[in-house]
């Protein structure tokens, strides 16, 4: 596999109220996710709360998403560390796992040089056999992948698409730009900017909101390939409700909580990210009363 596209979703990790992972909930979550017709699975990303884990609990994860996905779609694992020694190890123990493609974050906390930056993801790149997508967050990781620096990666075999959740658009068209559309994918890591994407050549979108309403995400595709631009932009706009809440706490503990509201038993986000006053609860809630009053599934 080489090419990602569709709406991926970027699916939460399930804990119990003493934070260890819940095995029935998450396979239950990647079963609603295929059930919805989503185009594939992102496991372990930034709504996966990989920053929260131990490599041996994303080892543990990843082995029970690939299993119960079966091939039915592909499976993107992210495989991000700080350091470059930390990120082969993880990288290398999901594609023995089952990964399609692994999604590499930048390396954070510490400020990288675009050079330290393509250093890291060449190596990363050399050390599995699998596709390797770059993850541009610069708001999470203070480290952003210039346009420039990915024109170079795209030339890197096995270095095949983009996720950029930097939610500056032009970004993403200078991505689109600087790289092969045939044989790189542009993907959007925002919900809002999914069918922009796609309007201007790129390849889909990685959904965090696909945990509350997965087929919405999903039809936003369907419908654009299906020529039926009109239902493509009502899907995207539909969100707009629920994307407004995630301003209301910790993006992750939004989304965990609005999919609860929808009874999915994803429990909470780990500690010390888990906190919601009882007004953004209400928020929450509300608002995914209304949208399932809309028709949003």
């Amino acid at each position: 596999m080489s090419s990602i596209t569709g709406v991926l979703a970027a699916v939460a990790t399930p804990f119990d109220d003493d934070e260890k992972l819940v095995e029935s909930a998450l396979r239950a979550h990647v079963r609603r996710q295929l059930d919805a017709g989503i185009h594939g699975i992102f496991a372990l990303g930034t709504n996966g709360e990989f920053y929260a884990q131990s490599a041996a609990e994303r080892a543990e994860a990843t082995r029970l998403v690939v299993d119960e996905v079966a091939g039915q779609v592909p499976v993107v694992i992210g495989a991000g560390a700080a350091t470059t020694r930390e990120t082969i190890t993880i990288a290398q123990d999901a594609a023995a796992a089952g990964a399609d493609a692994l999604s590499i974050i930048t390396p954070y906390f510490a400020a990288a040089s675009q050079a330290e930056i393509t250093n890291h993801f060449q190596a990363v790149a050399e050390s599995v056999d699998v596709p390797v997508i770059v993850y541009n967050i610069p708001a999470r990781t203070g480290n952003a992948v210039a346009p420039a620096t990915l024109e170079m990666l795209a030339e890197v075999d096995n270095i095949t698409g983009v996720k950029d959740s930097s939610g500056n658009f032009d970004t993403i068209l200078q991505y689109l730009e600087r790289t092969d559309r045939d044989s790189f994918d542009v993907i959007s890591g925002n919900d809002s900017l999914i069918l922009w994407t796609l309007l201007a050549g790129g390849s889909g979108g990685i959904s965090g909101i696909a945990n509350v309403y997965p087929k919405t995400m999903a039809s936003i595709y369907d419908l654009f390939v299906s020529g039926n631009s009109a239902g493509a932009r009502a899907a995207q706009d539909s969100i707009r409700p629920i994307r407004n809440c995630l301003a209301l706490g910790n993006p992750n503990t939004v989304v965990k909580h609005a999919a609860n509201v929808r009874e999915f038993g994803l429990g909470p986000a780990r500690a010390p990210f888990n906190a919601l006053s009882d007004a953004a609860k209400k928020q929450i809630s509300e608002t995914v009363t209304a949208d399932l009053g809309r028709g949003l599934a």
